[in-house]
């Protein structure tokens, strides 16, 4: 069946924000299928991200030195370094037409700070099983409420966030149990022969600022953008009741302009596993 598609589509760039651990890369093939649809796209590394991610320095070494106890080369990075990488994006992108900010997982915090900041730089704010600040704050206030306490891979954490500066995870691991406990999580509807090149993309490091910075949200700034949320059904990352716990608490915050929601099928990773699904959602 052929998508009814958004006849703006073409004058609409999508500036896509990764969430944790994540980069620019992991966008490439939701901008291929963009792009077959007659949309343009540009994907934001934040500081830290992508091929300027900064490794510990025995991740890579026999034995992996230090892995639990090195400080992040992050750890000084803030919320606001990572807002002002979205605010740049936006910025060099407004004079093309409409501009979509896509948020995914823990990106919604810098995307809507961004759009905080700079609402007339964003026509539609898109939150893919992303934060959204405006219920509560932080995104650690909704990852330790009850409503997301099935979500899988708490136990991916190494050593000391406070003393690392930085949520570390292990993508290189060699423990069979913990590599399934990351597909389970993030990728468990991506082809399987697939899993190990999607988690030798991600860095072990995401700053602490990203979950643990309070975002303040107001009416007449963010609130006035148009906003949708993209449900993940089957999203065991952030489930359904978290998501749903956000939506419902950024729309008793501002009911001025309450979310449009759809729902996707799949997991926390649609960009993974259905890539030309997830264009077709963010252009209609």
């Amino acid at each position: 069946m052929t998508p009814s598609l958004n006849t703006d589509a073409n004058n609409t760039v999508f500036v896509l924000v990764h969430g944790a651990w994540h980069g620019s890369w992991q966008w490439a093939a939701t901008q291929r299928a963009l792009a077959g649809l007659g949309a343009t796209s540009v994907a934001v590394d934040l500081p830290g991200h992508g091929f300027d991610a900064p490794l510990p320095t025995g991740y890579l070494l026999p034995g992996r030195p230090g892995l639990l106890t090195e400080r992040s080369q992050l750890a000084d990075v803030t919320m606001d370094d990572c807002a002002d990488a979205v605010l740049d994006t936006l910025r060099r992108v407004r004079r093309y037409g409409r501009a979509v900010l896509v948020a995914h997982s823990a990106g919604g915090g810098p995307a809507s700070l961004a759009a905080e900041r700079a609402p007339e730089l964003v026509d539609r704010i898109v939150y893919l099983s992303a934060f959204v600040p405006a219920g509560r704050p932080r995104f650690f206030d909704y990852l330790s409420a009850p409503e997301n306490a099935t979500a899988r891979g708490q136990s991916l954490g190494l050593g000391d966030p406070q003393a690392l500066g930085a949520i570390r995870i292990d993508p290189l691991s060699s423990d069979p149990a913990y590599l399934e406990e990351l597909r389970q999580t993030h990728y468990p509807d991506t082809p399987a022969d697939r899993f190990d090149r999607w988690r030798s993309a991600l860095s072990p490091d995401l700053p602490l600022a990203i979950p643990a910075t309070p975002v303040t949200l107001t009416a007449a700034r963010w609130g006035r953008i148009p906003r949708t949320f993209l449900r993940c059904a089957q999203d065991r990352a952030l489930p359904m009741a978290a998501q749903d716990l956000m939506i419902a608490e950024a729309d008793q915050a501002m009911p001025s302009r309450p979310f449009t929601v759809h729902t996707l099928p799949g997991s926390h990773s649609p960009f993974a596993a259905r890539p030309q699904e997830l264009a077709e959602a963010l252009v209609r």
